[in-house]
């Protein structure tokens, strides 16, 4: 987390520990320290502060969406459309829908991780009540045509979420413009505390919540608020809303020095997605005849924390999804990493 961040929680914990929803002072003192961090990350993607739900993460924000709307428009239909290289949230999500009676269709994505906006409008039927498509992969950075997309889901009548936890504070983000009724955040992806993200949803989207109690945010998540939490989470925003002009081109240049010189001084080495836009910060690199955990087990011992292109799942190693999906064998992923820089990474952390 910044300092920043860290600093502008403390008092929250020691002199406005009231709980929000209350109506006495202490209450309505916690109230106000969180109405101004809504605000922050309304800002932030230009959504109203009405409009924003705050959570628990991406992982929350991304069920709400996706239930949200499935068990709100299951009288129109039961179709979504989705792709094959979303996150596991929304992957396991749908996939669980499906087992509901659900149909779902996979868009398949180019080799640079793209998907088609046609093939969007091509499966778009007369029962599909949702097209959930991310802005940027995690993974490999890759950055969707979601405008496009957006267009497309308006003209059909059909809500359109995206999943906006990688590109929100390394890319300018407009809801308007991107054209959603769903916008997954996630705060820890900004330099803020983990546990807290919210969910963009636009003005008029029947949704139905999927936690049910008390009735906070609107009748959309109930639950006693984070107080702490969101305002971190809120500082974190503004900063990063300051950081998208001056602090993501260094990133950017950074992240281009590393692949640069990688190349230059590793055979063999491969950027996975590098034809395609990507987010500023995210660099996913192929070597081939390495194995990946082994890599990321020798560059932690240097210091050096990466995340590789499979997961250990049951004892075996299964290959990323992503890389699989991007027409990459199972040898291949397993030899891909990811360098995720942060806008704290500097020139001599690149050497």
């Amino acid at each position: 987390m910044r300092s920043e961040v860290v600093a502008a929680m403390m008092p929250v914990f020691t002199e406005h520990f009231g709980n929000a929803s209350s109506i006495h002072w202490f209450g309505q003192q916690a109230k106000a320290l969180m109405d101004e961090a809504r605000q922050h990350v309304a800002r932030l993607v230009n959504a109203e502060t009405s409009e924003i739900v705050l959570l628990s993460g991406g992982t929350e924000a991304d069920n709400l969406a996706i239930r949200g709307i499935a068990e709100s428009q299951n009288a129109k239909g039961r179709h979504i459309i989705t792709s094959r290289i979303e996150h596991h949230a929304v992957l396991h999500t749908c996939k669980d829908l499906e087992k509901q009676g659900y149909e779902v269709t996979w868009l398949p994505v180019s080799r640079d991780g793209l998907v088609e906006p046609d093939d969007v409008r091509a499966a778009l039927r007369p029962d599909t009540i949702l097209i959930s498509i991310m802005h940027a992969n995690n993974e490999i950075g890759t950055i969707q045509p979601i405008e496009e997309i957006g267009r497309i889901a308006e003209e059909a009548d059909v809500y359109f979420h995206s999943d906006g936890v990688q590109s929100t504070g390394k890319i300018p983000v407009d809801v308007r413009k991107l054209q959603v009724d769903l916008f997954s955040i996630s705060s820890h992806k900004i330099h803020g505390p983990k546990g807290v993200g919210a969910l963009f949803v636009k003005k008029g989207t029947i949704l139905k919540p999927i936690m049910t109690g008390g009735g906070h945010e609107r009748n959309r998540r109930s639950g006693t608020e984070n107080v702490a939490g969101i305002v971190g989470f809120g500082e974190a925003a503004r900063f990063a809303l300051e950081g998208l002009k001056t602090e993501m081109p260094r990133v950017r240049e950074l992240r281009d020095r590393l692949e640069a010189e990688l190349k230059a001084k590793i055979e063999h080495l491969h950027v996975n997605g590098e034809n395609a836009p990507r987010l500023p910060n995210t660099s996913n690199i192929m070597v081939d005849y390495a194995e990946g955990e082994g890599l990321v087990i020798s560059l932690d011992l240097k210091g050096v924390a990466v995340s590789t292109g499979s997961a250990c799942s049951s004892g075996s190693l299964e290959p990323s999804h992503v890389l699989i999906a991007i027409g990459k064998t199972p040898d291949e992923a397993h030899g891909s990493l990811r360098f995720s820089l942060s806008s704290m990474a500097t020139a001599e952390d690149i050497e």
